[in-house]
């Protein structure tokens, strides 16, 4: 099992999740963050510090977000290990919640 970082963190990009992971297994994007599911070790540290309830674990991932594990496989082997927290993109909180964020997503 590993868990999933799914459609809400596009464009919200907080970062609260990879200061508490033990093996650093976060990957950053221009807009979006993704678990290397083969370096997570599902301590579940990371899911209830997402402001915007982005992450869940594998078993438990909405069907509409069940695009996004193989999102998460795939980027997590482009983009680089983000180990530190940062501020989140000014708007962050105006896309918190909003639906329909697939197509915004950089890669």
């Amino acid at each position: 099992m590993t868990f999933v970082v799914t459609e809400n963190c596009i464009k919200c990009k907080y970062t609260d999740c990879v200061d508490v992971c033990p093996v650093d297994c976060f990957h950053e994007g221009p807009n979006f963050l993704v678990i290397d599911p083969e370096e997570c070790i599902d301590c579940t540290l990371c899911e209830p510090e997402c402001p915007a309830e982005a992450i869940f674990s594998e078993d438990d991932l909405p069907e509409n977000q069940s695009e996004f594990l193989q999102i998460n496989e795939e980027l997590s082997l482009a983009w680089p290990v983000i180990a530190e927290k940062k501020e989140p993109p000014e708007d962050a909180a105006d896309w918190d919640g909003k639906t329909g964020k697939t197509s915004l997503l950089e890669r």
